[in-house]
C-alpha cells in the first residue's frame, strides 16, 4: 500500500472530530472518549513520524490523546531492528509523544515506558516534583 493524503494531519483531525461527534450524539459522554491518530494504519513511515511530530495539533479535539507506536514497523525500518529489538526506538517515540501532548501510550514494555514517562514529565515540569 502507498497511502496518500492531501493534508495528513488535517484529514485525521477531521475524521476524529466527526467520530467524536457521532459518539457523543450516540450517547457516549465526551469525558469518556479518547482519540488515537492511528500510527501504522494506512500510513507511510514518514506519515507516522509526522503524526508524532505534530501530535500537539490533536489537542484541538479536547479529548485525551492515545498513541500506540510500540514496536511498529517504521521503528524497525529506521533502526533496522526486529520487533523484539525495538524497545529503544519505541521509548523515543513515547518520549516525543508525551512531549507533544499524548496522555496515554500503548506499549509492550510497560516498565520501560513508565520510567520514560516519569523522566519526560519531569523534563516538561522542569522539576523532579514528587519523584
Amino acid at each position: 500500500d502507498n497511502p496518500t493524503y492531501d493534508d495528513l494531519i488535517t484529514e485525521i483531525l477531521n475524521f476524529l472530530k466527526d467520530a467524536v461527534t457521532r459518539a457523543v450524539k450516540a450517547g457516549i459522554r465526551k469525558d469518556l472518549i479518547m482519540v488515537d491518530p492511528g500510527i501504522g494504519f494506512g500510513k507511510t513511515f514518514d506519515d507516522n513520524l509526522k503524526i508524532i511530530k505534530e501530535l500537539s495539533r490533536f489537542g484541538s479535539l479536547q479529548s485525551p490523546i492515545l498513541l500506540g507506536s510500540s514496536n511498529k514497523a517504521f521503528i524497525g525500518h529506521i533502526l533496522n531492528k526486529e520487533a523484539h529489538e525495538r524497545n529503544t526506538g519505541t521509548m523515543a517515540t513515547v518520549a516525543a509523544a508525551i512531549m507533544n501532548g499524548a496522555h496515554i501510550v500503548r506499549v509492550h514494555n510497560v516498565k520501560m515506558a513508565v520510567e520514560t514517562a516519569k523522566m519526560v514529565d519531569a523534563i516538561k515540569r522542569g522539576s523532579v516534583g514528587n519523584a
